[in-house]
């Protein structure tokens, strides 16, 4: 049994000990709004949030959050609102969205979430799925896009703006608080009585629905309660450490991490992408839930800026880098953090080259690591928590070198999100960390009849305290990957190592099925064609097809020096450009440990970047694969017609 991949349900010991200890009272809720209170007492002038880009550039301390959070929740209250009652939340990240939050599930209420920029038919599909007696917007422009508006207004209690201004029959959000402010001395203790259960719902968010419609996943208080004691066994910041929020918090990822650093006492900063660059400069956090993409446009932008210095200085950076990056590596193979062990010989010709290139790493550490890492990511951050996808590996070694260890977990929406996640003390490059307290893994066959062997690959099975128990009025689609017995199918393949840590390999609905019958996983292919300075972006497409082509984003500029085009039409029909990027993609593919013939592509057709504007990024921006085939699919065959071509003429 002990070759077997399964990790049990434990409890890891925490490495700050005192810090866990003096959290013990959040054990004792059963709601994650109770938090407030404590906090108000532990934390009360220590400022808990400050919106920085947005409209109303607002901000809070514990006890105003506390206070907000209680007045708002009388407002529900006095609107008609009880619990189990549901309210569609259509917003971004600010003040406003956690204190309605909050405050609907003050009084045991539910809101079912979802961003501003969502298809206005999906967002229809959300309020109906629900069936949400109340609405709130971000602003009135969310209100308009929205279809069967005199419906909504005869069927809802509330129809609540969180803009100031007035606007049709909507309650504006100072109306609105005003409400709940003329009862809130009387009402202030009501809550004590309220009989709430640590199993209600507490949220209903919905999947991307990429594959037909959104699938609602209502997660209990359970299931953030979870997220909120557990992930203080990774991370341990003090009241009052910055914390840099820029993905959306109606996603599953960075609602959870919310949670959890305001349960620290934490200053959270409120940004977008767009402002990243300099708000990161400002802020300086200590604490950020990011996205790879975030990563890789940080460290594309330093190489960007490096081509720019004078020669001399761009080459003895360039020496630095790769020495730390050598140093680090090979420490880290030294030490077992790596996926792939060495013998104990091999083991005498790293600890060489570690203490050869020892001194040069360390007067780079001192004289300007710190600095370039003050321009990249403000020079205090501390817990780097990776979620969303796996970070490339040139990427997490460059800033590894640098002396950033990059946290990347592993989770889904399902999962409220986190299931695993690297610990500093284990930080095995190339895994999605270890299991979260009480968190079961299994590796199984594609049956689900058999565990497979450590380091085999499989479907990745899990149970624990943060899995939903169903999905919304979906009995088929939750028997399809939710066991009697709690043991959830993540739809993930992968495998675990003995020490506990899990290597996602791909995603089995992204599995490209050649016409040879050969399987080819994307995803690991995509992130080594990444380490191209060349290529910002890359989906490999061939389902049914003889062999794999590429659609690649291209780093223009670099392209431009290089080839003294910029525009794409016309390196597409360049055949010299487009066989230079055929050949550095097989190249790199051919290098990669285990690689196989059917791996090499057989053509590359430049697109415009994926991003969230032109729908081919989700909000926690990884590519939309169905689209962006759909998009190019004239493109794609075209590249295999042209192959034929080319084969009739021989």
């Amino acid at each position: 049994m002990n070759d077997l991949a399964y990790w049990p349900a434990i409890k890891p010991l925490p490495k700050n000990r005192n810090f866990i200890s003096k959290r013990k009272n959040l054990n004792n809720i059963n709601h994650v709004d109770q938090i407030w209170e404590y906090l108000k007492l532990k934390c009360g002038d220590t400022l808990a949030i400050n919106d920085l880009r947005g409209k109303n550039k607002e901000k809070y301390s514990y006890s105003e959050l506390a206070n907000l959070i209680t007045k708002v929740s009388i407002s529900f209250k006095k609107y008609g609102l009880t619990k189990g009652d549901v309210v569609t939340l259509i917003s971004e990240n600010s003040p406003r969205w956690l204190i309605v939050d909050q405050g609907l599930m003050r009084i045991g209420a539910i809101n079912a979430v979802r961003g501003i920029n969502s298809p206005s038919i999906e967002l229809d599909y959300i309020i109906e799925h629900s069936n949400s007696v109340g609405l709130i917007v971000q602003s009135k422009e969310v209100w308009l896009k929205l279809n069967k508006k005199d419906e909504l207004k005869k069927r809802f209690k509330f129809i609540v703006n969180l803009e100031d201004e007035k606007f049709e029959d909507l309650i504006s959000w100072p109306e609105f608080v005003k409400e709940g402010d003329k009862d809130y001395l009387k009402e202030i203790n009501s809550f004590e009585n309220h009989n709430h259960q640590i199993n209600d719902v507490a949220s209903i968010l919905y999947t991307s629905g990429t594959t037909g419609k959104p699938k609602g996943v209502p997660l209990t208080h359970a299931n953030f309660l979870h997220q909120i004691i557990n992930l203080a066994y990774i991370a341990d910041p003090e009241p009052g450490t910055s914390v840099l929020s820029v993905l959306p918090i109606w996603h599953s990822y960075e609602r959870s991490a919310e949670y959890f650093f305001f349960s620290c006492g934490c200053t959270q900063y409120y940004t977008n992408p767009k402002f990243l660059k300099d708000d990161i400069k400002q802020v300086k956090p200590v604490v950020m839930a990011t996205v790879p993409r975030l990563w890789e446009a940080i460290h594309d932008g330093f190489y960007l800026a490096l081509k720019k210095m004078p020669p001399r200085k761009r080459e003895i950076i360039k020496f630095l880098i790769k020495n730390s990056s050598i140093f680090k590596k090979n420490l880290r193979k030294i030490r077992n953090l790596e996926i792939k062990q060495v013998s104990f010989s091999a083991k005498i010709s790293l600890t060489i080259s570690v203490i050869s290139r020892s001194f040069i790493h360390k007067l780079a550490s001192v004289f300007l690591w710190p600095s370039i890492l003050k321009q990249l990511c403000g020079e205090r951050l501390k817990f780097p928590i990776n979620g969303g996808g796996a970070l490339p590996e040139h990427v997490d070694l460059f800033f590894e070198s640098l002396g950033i260890d990059v946290l990347v977990g592993y989770g889904l929406t399902e999962t409220s999100p986190v299931l695993t996640c690297r610990k500093r003390e284990l930080n095995v490059r190339g895994s999605s960390g270890q299991p979260l307290a009480f968190t079961e893994i299994k590796i199984m066959n594609f049956n689900k009849d058999k565990i497979l062997q450590f380091r085999e690959i499989g479907k990745i099975i899990v149970k624990g305290p943060q899995v939903m128990k169903g999905y919304l009025n979906n009995i088929s689609a939750t028997k399809d990957v939710l066991s009697e017995d709690g043991w959830f199918d993540t739809g993930d393949l992968g495998f675990l190592l003995p020490n506990g840590s899990l290597v996602i390999t791909g995603r089995v609905k992204d599995t490209i099925v050649l016409s040879s019958g050969e399987n080819i996983e994307p995803n690991p292919l995509e992130t080594e064609i990444l380490s191209s300075e060349f290529i910002n972006q890359v989906q490999l497409v061939g389902q049914d097809k003889k062999c794999l082509t590429a659609l690649v984003a291209p780093n223009i500029e670099l392209v431009g020096n290089k080839f003294c085009e910029y525009d794409l039409s016309k390196l597409n029909s360049n055949k010299n450009i487009r066989l230079f990027f055929k050949s550095q993609i097989n190249n790199l593919l051919k290098n990669r440990l285990g690689a196989r013939f059917e791996e090499q592509v057989l053509d590359c057709y430049f697109v415009d970047a994926f991003t969230l504007e032109n729908g081919l990024l989700t909000q926690t921006l990884k590519q939309k694969r169905r689209e962006i085939v759909n998009l190019y699919s004239s493109q794609i065959e075209d590249m295999y017609k042209n192959q034929i071509k080319k084969e009739n003429s021989i």
